[in-house]
């Protein structure tokens, strides 16, 4: 019941504050979390909203609109608002109302079913105009018949008109191909239950969906998990050369595969193998077919293929063009791997309905605790624009004052006293203007690691890190995913891509690797004051507030002055 020491404000527009110092808060945020979606995190008051797609999200993993209220209910300080508890109740409710169904009679055909009361619901969704194409004739007052290649269509066409389809349909089982995980490999309980709760063995709802752990806590575990239990031909798609040969090491040193049982679809390779992975960025590369025109060459090459799974891995950058494979593809099971399901572009939605929807989560502080992944430390450290920078920050256009702002000279000066201040950490720079880290480069005498970097050069540059031999590397965007470098321990941000939630995550996954001393994770993002990367910088802050994180708000004297200290949480 409401409780005036409760630390959740919940209102009518669905828009519920949390109260960030109550003693009871951290529950609160764990309690909502799975169903809510974190908008604001200023340093008293976060704000957090309630979604159809975040409801639905919920329900695929277990949990009822019941459950979702009294969540509310447990933490609130009033008595919630009757329409959000009308509606919470209301959106659960449409959760598997229209399912979509194997045919049994007519190859090609897939039944779209509701129950005996919903009738109507049926003769209205197949009245839409962005559905009526996508559905056959009605076969009976609660069945419609749905030709199969309309399959992903209707999923997105139904979930745009807020009826999300429970798809039951099954899958084809594809090229059989047995895995079998080497007693070496040693595998955590939530890996398990995160390919479990995806396979659902003799479930028509397992097979699709997905996964979502933070970096650093294994994902690419549970995808080869995933593929035992499934034992079919698979196709991994990922987001760079590193991620394809991280994989293929990782299934090499997992399982009973053979070296010619996996191979990278690449410019120079193009025969797929049992097990093929690929890039995002060559299976949406032009070229022309034998017809002359120009088009996704590789993509319709590898849909054609008799795969039983595709793995996406980093689901939540998965590019346009994927999703007309993803469309293509409902009849293979569908595993997405992602620290945040979060998407910059706003298809979230896409996700659900074409790869599927969340199976498994587990907060990252709940993994920390269990000692998974290492403690961090974030400290957003605030930089003063020199005179002249400011000047032209204030004449420049709009388009311009990002950059002026993220490549602020100030910057390079206290990267290298941070560098200083971990002397010895294994410590990676990282940021967006190549310009300005070819300047921090040369200040440190440090590797440049960027997408021109040959890549043999990179992975031996990785390697002397791992080993010891190198303590500090200087990285571009490349250093965002697929970084295995469980070493590091400081993480210094210069720059970012404008407010990406996404990136914020990534980045800071590179540094969540256990330590083997168990050292604490230093994350520091260098901020110019009073300037529009300011406000980019709050809105990244977002996923990892929600995740639990604290961020603490430096200045640069802090880390300057006579006596800096070596631990930025100790500052207030």
């Amino acid at each position: 019941m409401s409780d005036p020491r409760n630390p959740l404000i919940v209102q009518a527009d669905r828009s519920i504050f949390l109260e960030v110092h109550a003693e009871t808060a951290d529950a609160a945020r764990q309690a909502i979390a799975p169903f809510t979606e974190l908008e604001k995190s200023p340093e008293h008051l976060h704000t957090y909203r309630v979604t159809p797609l975040s409801i639905w999200n919920a329900c695929s993993a277990g949990l009822t609109g019941e459950a979702m209220v009294a969540a509310l209910e447990r933490h609130a300080k009033y008595p919630l608002p009757s329409n959000v508890t009308h509606d919470l109740y209301e959106l659960a409710a449409r959760y598997g109302r229209l399912r979509l169904l194997a045919g049994d009679e007519t190859p090609g055909v897939l039944l779209l079913t509701v129950g005996a009361a919903d009738a109507d619901l049926l003769t209205e969704v197949c009245a839409r105009k962005a559905v009526r194409p996508l559905v056959g004739e009605r076969a009976a007052p609660t069945l419609t018949l749905v030709p199969a290649a309309n399959r992903g269509l209707l999923k997105q066409a139904l979930l745009e008109a807020g009826w999300p389809i429970l798809d039951e349909a099954g899958f084809a089982d594809g090229g059989r191909l047995p895995i079998t995980i080497l007693a070496s490999t040693r595998v955590r309980e939530y890996q398990t239950r995160a390919a479990e709760a995806f396979h659902q063995s003799g479930s028509a709802l397992g097979g699709s969906g997905v996964i979502v752990l933070p970096p650093g806590s294994g994902k690419t575990v549970v995808g080869i998990l995933a593929m035992a239990l499934v034992g079919a031909r698979t196709l991994i798609l990922t987001t760079n050369r590193t991620s394809v040969e991280q994989w293929r090491r990782e299934l090499l040193e997992r399982t009973t595969l053979e070296p010619e049982q996996i191979t990278e679809f690449g410019s120079g390779r193009k025969h797929p193998a049992p097990v093929t992975i690929s890039t995002y960025q060559m299976v949406t590369r032009r070229s022309r077919g034998e017809d002359g025109d120009l088009g996704f060459v590789n993509m319709e090459a590898l849909s054609r293929e008799d795969w039983g799974l595709i793995i996406y891995d980093e689901v939540h950058l998965l590019p346009a063009p994927v999703f007309r494979m993803a469309v293509e593809v409902q009849a293979r099971r569908r595993l997405g791997l992602t620290a945040t399901l979060l998407r910059e572009d706003g298809r979230e939605g896409d996700v659900f309905s074409l790869i599927g929807p969340k199976r498994f989560d587990m907060p990252w502080k709940d993994l920390e605790h269990a000692g998974w992944i290492a403690p961090a430390v974030c400290c957003e450290v605030r930089v003063p624009l020199p005179p002249d920078e400011r000047l032209a920050y204030a004449v420049a256009e709009d388009i311009d004052k990002y950059r002026i702002a993220a490549e602020n000279p100030e910057k390079r000066g206290l990267v290298q006293r941070i560098v200083a201040l971990h002397d010895g950490a294994p410590t990676l720079v990282i940021g967006s203007y190549l310009g300005q880290l070819d300047l921090i480069s040369r200040d440190l005498e440090a590797p440049l690691i960027t997408g021109r970097t040959p890549h043999q050069e990179r992975e031996r540059l990785f390697q002397r890190f791992r080993e010891g031999g190198l303590n500090l590397l200087v990285l571009s965007r490349v250093g965002n995913f697929a970084l295995d470098l469980p070493e590091a321990q400081v993480l210094v941000q210069v720059s970012g891509a404008f407010g990406s939630r996404q990136e914020e995550a990534q980045r800071l996954g590179r540094l969540l690797r256990p330590k083997a001393r168990g050292e604490t994770a230093l994350f520091y993002t260098l901020v110019s004051r009073e300037t529009r990367e300011e406000d980019f910088a709050a809105h990244r802050q977002l996923f990892l507030t929600e995740q639990g994180y604290t961020y603490r708000i430096l200045h640069a004297h802090d880390l300057t002055g006579p006596h800096p200290t070596r631990d930025p949480s100790s500052i207030n």
